[in-house]
């Protein structure tokens, strides 16, 4: 069954319901509107800045721009990009893009005018929408990227160069369109997170999505009466696969703009949110401002929030252990996946196994898991090798890249370059990025290991270990430290701290600096070897 006829059975059946809301805690001005077909009702302001629709008015807006696209001469295969920042019409235009039996192209908000230029061409989108955030992007490159698309911006104040989503869409039926998808039909492009250069663009089909989202609620139980505070980038697999738990319950949704650990409890507190996915940043921010007196639960209704999961990198063991002794009540997860495997919940820990906080868990619903060494055989438990999975929900390949798709999907699984081993009780653990491995003196070293070791630091905020060229050794570990607010670490301290580590596995360079992370909370490393390691000749043989 094809993704889009869960939004159709939730208008049927909940219609006058709400599906979603959009808060944004940046707006001063506090407004509550709700969107009813095209007129905007406002009504007394409680919280901040906020919006919502209901199912039957979502389900009616995805089919509004299905028909504007289908007027447009747009049909099955064709593609549509999104560039917007998370806002209440990301998904009506999403599900809108899909019911045409197009595919949907989401954008990282982060590109930079090539980048866009390079990921419009490389997937061949048809028509871009894009948002007020991005004119000056797309205003670098509108004459090429304009020759051959339509430009469609969502917004108040429309540039010269683009048509006005909203002035369009209003004009056509809000009934579905004629159109037979099959779970065989192609769904979406999704790009990766582009750690080796530019990104390649990862094909699903209707069928990844769909299993996606039974996954997702088979993993954490969401029920009508649940409330998912959404923080992270719809753009990305994981905020997205995340919510289809909520399209598959029916229940709401809420779009928080800012990560601001009050801004995150409060509207945990005034929309009643149970379920929260938090990036490690993020649950990490919370805490210190829970510690510093910044914030007061006791001012907050949170008994309803029941589950805290994070995903998207490895979690340390000491960060869920702070957070526990904090909400006591919460049933915690982790979720591992990829947007190659359609985002996360290819291996799952599972809230009944918090014992084994650290690993990334077993195999998720519907999938299989095996660890391999170079040859391609599995290893013994305990070993270190490759990670791979198989699965409804692994892409169709790497779209117009053969070579990278033979590399990375094998007889069916999908070697996702992630270096784990499984323990005694089948739990796995996540080692390294098979690219992120150092080789100092013949030795491996995983930078995970010593990164989860050094966060156990009071004064350690965050981390990241890198390789840097070494003559003798080859490569030396280095970490990048950022130091908590208020709090004072010394090399020397650190040093001392590491006497607890192996000699080998202890850093040889300490660097006191901001870890930089993207958007989905993984650590830019590529980005620290260029600035630590710089473009030498060594370095770059070395990474290779």
């Amino acid at each position: 069954m094809p993704i889009t006829e869960l939004l159709t059975r939730n208008a049927e059946l909940y219609g006058d319901e709400i599906a979603l809301v959009e808060v944004n805690p940046e707006i001063t001005e506090k407004k509550r509107i709700t969107w009813k077909e095209y007129e905007l009702i406002e009504s007394d302001p409680t919280c901040h800045y906020r919006r919502e629709i209901s199912w039957r008015v979502f389900d009616e807006k995805a089919n509004r721009f299905a028909n504007m696209l289908l007027s447009r001469g747009v049909k099955k295969g064709d593609k549509v990009g999104i560039l917007l920042m998370n806002c209440l019409e990301w998904l009506p235009i999403y599900f809108g893009i899909l019911k045409t039996g197009a595919l949907a192209v989401p954008l990282n908000f982060r590109y930079a005018s090539d980048e866009i230029k390079y990921c419009l061409d490389l997937a061949e989108v048809d028509i871009l929408m894009f948002g007020p955030e991005f004119i000056g992007r797309i205003e670098e490159i509108a004459d090429d990227i304009s020759r051959n698309r339509l430009l469609f911006y969502v917004g108040e104040g429309c540039p010269s160069f683009a048509e006005h989503y909203d002035s369009q869409v209003c004009n056509f039926s809000s009934a579905a369109p004629d159109i037979t998808i099959t779970d065989e039909d192609y769904a979406a492009i999704y790009f990766s997170s582009g750690t080796t250069g530019f990104p390649k663009a990862i094909l699903h089909k209707h069928m990844s999505l769909m299993h996606s989202a039974k996954c997702e609620q088979a993993h954490h139980g969401q029920q009508k009466n649940d409330v998912f505070l959404c923080i992270p980038p719809l753009y990305h697999t994981g905020a997205k696969m995340h919510w289809f738990g909520s399209l598959y319950s029916g229940s709401k949704a809420v779009l928080l703009k800012g990560v601001k650990p009050k801004a995150i409890i409060e509207t945990v507190s005034e929309e009643h949110c149970t379920i929260v996915w938090l990036l490690v940043p993020w649950a990490q921010d919370i805490l210190d401002a829970i510690d510093r007196g910044e914030i007061d639960l006791s001012s907050y209704e949170l008994d309803q929030w029941r589950l805290m999961h994070i995903g998207a990198q490895p979690v340390p063991p000491s960060l869920i252990n702070r957070w526990k002794k904090i909400f006591p009540k919460h049933q915690y997860d982790t979720n591992y996946g990829l947007s190659e495997s359609i985002g996360p919940g290819c291996v799952h820990l599972g809230v009944e196994n918090i014992h084994k906080v650290g690993a990334i868990g077993k195999a998720g619903y519907g999938w299989e898991v095996k660890i391999v060494d170079e040859n391609g055989e599995t290893v013994r438990r305990g070993e270190v090798g490759e990670l791979c999975v198989k699965g409804p929900g692994v892409m169709t390949c790497y779209y117009r890249d053969e070579k990278a798709t033979a590399e990375t999907i094998k007889d069916g699984w999908l070697f996702t370059g992630d270096m784990a081993q499984e323990d005694e009780d089948g739990f796995i653990f996540l080692v390294d990025r098979k690219k992120d491995v150092i080789i100092s003196g013949g030795e491996n070293l995983y930078p995970v290991q010593i990164e989860d070791f050094l966060r156990s630091h009071p004064a350690v905020k965050d981390v990241a270990v890198i390789g840097l060229p070494h003559k003798r050794l080859g490569e030396i570990a280095a970490a990048i430290i950022s130091v908590k607010e208020g709090m004072t670490l010394t090399e020397e301290q650190v040093n001392e701290f590491c006497f607890k580590l192996p000699r080998y596995k202890r850093p040889h360079k300490i660097i006191f600096a901001d870890v930089p992370r993207n958007p989905t909370g993984k650590i830019e490393k590529p980005k620290l070897r260029k600035i630590y390691c710089g473009d030498s000749l060594v370095a770059t043989q070395i990474r290779n």
